[in-house]
């Protein structure tokens, strides 16, 4: 008798029943309802479900999932079997039978259909079901503002109509966008309370029902009884595995650290070189993975106010900068040494990378600090000048105060000032800063998610245009990218402002670095996967209903 073929995925072992899942979540959750927007204190994703989501039967070494944009040959359908254009600008979505939601009033357990989906749409882009304007969340939502309809024209099948006839375009916005905001909601639900942001209004198609939440403390969710899912990898096993997610609620990342040396939570993610290094050295024997941060670091001066509207001095000040000796020193040889322009590198097949620029361009961005006094002196500052930089006091004041001695080195006097989170996001978002923000945990450049949304990073008047860019010609990319045909000319598009933002220094790249995940022996399953924990929450009851534990290495303390 032939012996079967061995799976790739059977080295993770044989996936286990039962048990109870700890994850470690970074801050409070506040939002409990896809109208509000994405934001990262939230896991509704691990109740509600996408239409689409990741192919898990791919295997790591052919792809890894650790970025935010999967090519499309490696996404697959969730709650959609099926889909096509009939034309370029109508998308055609064939459901899944036989998908129920939760038992919970006052949806009872119906029949999830096509119905649910066109309301969806219609609550946050207001289009229809009595919604005639975007959701807050979703007034700038670049993925589907130029959505026309959403209609369900049978049980199973609903059908979007776009604006733009560009098929790529409409491609990114649904397959390629995994973003919380994408989840499904009960209309029934929204219907009787008016929305879903108290947490005992939680109801999805998903694998966990939430339970409980303490705020500020912890969020249990039990197992779904009902689920109609299956993992693709055994057809025959009926998800999810583990009985109960608990999510922790622990803002400091020393003790995330702690709680997970003693086994108290199964995964830490986000970890920093650093923090890394010091847990590889207590705890060698821990598997762990990494993947590039969700952007580059950047530090943003406002291009509206002198000194920072001369593009020279933008050049001298990321002249000031050696990024290769932060690369190998600061984050150990984890980070790529380059710089980035809007698209990260690690999208291969899109943008600008490096490897691309030509010299005269890459010499731009070279460390060398005597061209950078003389484009100063050029400007008119041959002694330097005074500045300030806000920046969160919770993210990486180290590597700041690094860059402010690399400023101090070309005359270049940046004093910091550091904000609590929220203060600092509103000033952010308000463009409530003077002359520079400091976006190194989370910068402008280096983007991992679907590339369209990168088209309107410095686009004039975007609230996510932090460096107050005002430029034609960067504002003129977007609107061509709609009159695109084909992939290869959206490529090229996307190509050009990419190497526009490279060569106008509208913001200073700092380095794309690696963030760390640790796990438990007996958490399986999990390979670093891009928004499978929670930093980003993008497909939670995906992952979570997929991952298991192994109850007897657990027993054993090992």
């Amino acid at each position: 008798m032939e012996k079967k073929a061995d799976k790739w995925w059977d080295k993770s072992g044989k996936p286990q029943y039962g048990g109870e899942l700890v994850l470690r979540i970074n801050s409070d959750i506040s939002i409990f309802d896809p109208y509000f927007g994405n934001h990262h204190s939230q896991i509704y994703s691990a109740w509600m479900e996408q239409l689409h989501t990741d192919d898990w039967t791919t295997d790591p070494a052919v792809y890894d999932y650790k970025i935010g944009f999967p090519p499309y040959q490696f996404v697959k359908g969730n709650l959609a079997e099926s889909w096509e254009f009939t034309d370029p600008s109508t998308y055609v979505v064939h459901l899944r039978k036989g998908i129920y939601w939760q038992d919970i009033p006052p949806v009872n357990g119906r029949e999830f259909t096509a119905e649910d989906v066109a309301y969806h749409y219609h609550r946050l882009y207001g289009l229809g079901s009595g919604f005639s304007k975007a959701a807050p969340g979703h007034v700038i939502d670049t993925a589907f503002n130029n959505l026309r309809s959403v209609t369900a024209t049978d049980k199973y099948t609903v059908i979007f109509k776009w604006k733009t006839s560009n098929v790529e375009f409409t491609i990114q916005s649904l397959l390629g966008n995994h973003s919380p905001a994408s989840c499904i909601e009960a209309r029934e639900a929204v219907q009787t309370w008016g929305g879903l942001n108290d947490w005992h209004h939680a109801i999805g198609t998903g694998p966990f029902i939430l339970q409980d939440f303490v705020p500020g403390s912890s969020a249990i969710l039990v197992k779904n009884p009902n689920y109609w899912g299956y993992d693709e990898r055994y057809p025959q096993n009926k998800l999810p595995y583990v009985n109960k997610l608990k999510f922790l609620i622990i803002p400091d990342d020393s003790a995330a650290l702690d709680a997970f040396r003693i086994g108290k939570i199964d995964a830490v993610e986000g970890i920093s070189f650093q923090q890394a290094q010091t847990l590889l050295k207590t705890n060698p024997e821990l598997s762990h993975f990494t993947r590039p941060r969700v952007s580059c670091g950047t530090i943003d001066p406002r291009n509206d106010r002198p000194p920072f509207d001369d593009i020279r001095v933008r050049i001298a000040m990321q002249k000031a900068i050696d990024l290769p000796a932060i690369a190998r020193i600061y984050y150990g040889g984890t980070a790529d040494p380059y710089p980035q322009t809007l698209t990260t590198s690690y999208i291969t097949g899109w943008g600008f990378p490096y490897e691309e620029w030509p010299q005269s361009l890459k010499e731009e961005y070279a460390y060398n600090p005597a061209v950078a006094k003389k484009l100063l002196a050029d400007a008119g500052y041959p002694n330097g000048f005074k500045t300030n930089v806000v920046g969160e006091a919770s993210g990486d004041m180290a590597l700041l105060h690094i860059i402010k001695s690399y400023f101090a080195a070309v005359g270049i006097d940046m004093e910091i000032r550091t904000m609590d989170s929220a203060s600092w996001t509103m000033c952010q978002s308000g463009h409530q800063y003077y002359q520079i923000i400091n976006r190194i945990g989370l910068g402008t450049l280096g983007m991992v998610n679907e590339p369209i949304k990168h088209l309107k990073k410095f686009k004039t008047g975007s609230p996510g245009n932090y460096s107050m860019v005002s430029d034609l010609v960067f504002d003129g990319f977007y609107p061509k990218v709609l009159t695109t045909t084909n992939i290869d000319e959206f490529k090229q598009v996307l190509r050009d402002a990419n190497e526009y933002v490279a060569r106008q220094h509208f913001v200073i790249s700092l380095v794309q670095p690696r963030l760390f995940s640790f796990i438990q022996p007996w958490f399986k399953g999990y390979c670093g996967q891009f928004g499978a924990q929670t930093d980003h929450n993008q497909l939670l009851s995906f992952y979570l209903a997929r991952f298991w534990i192994d109850q007897k290495l657990k027993n054993m303390g090992c």
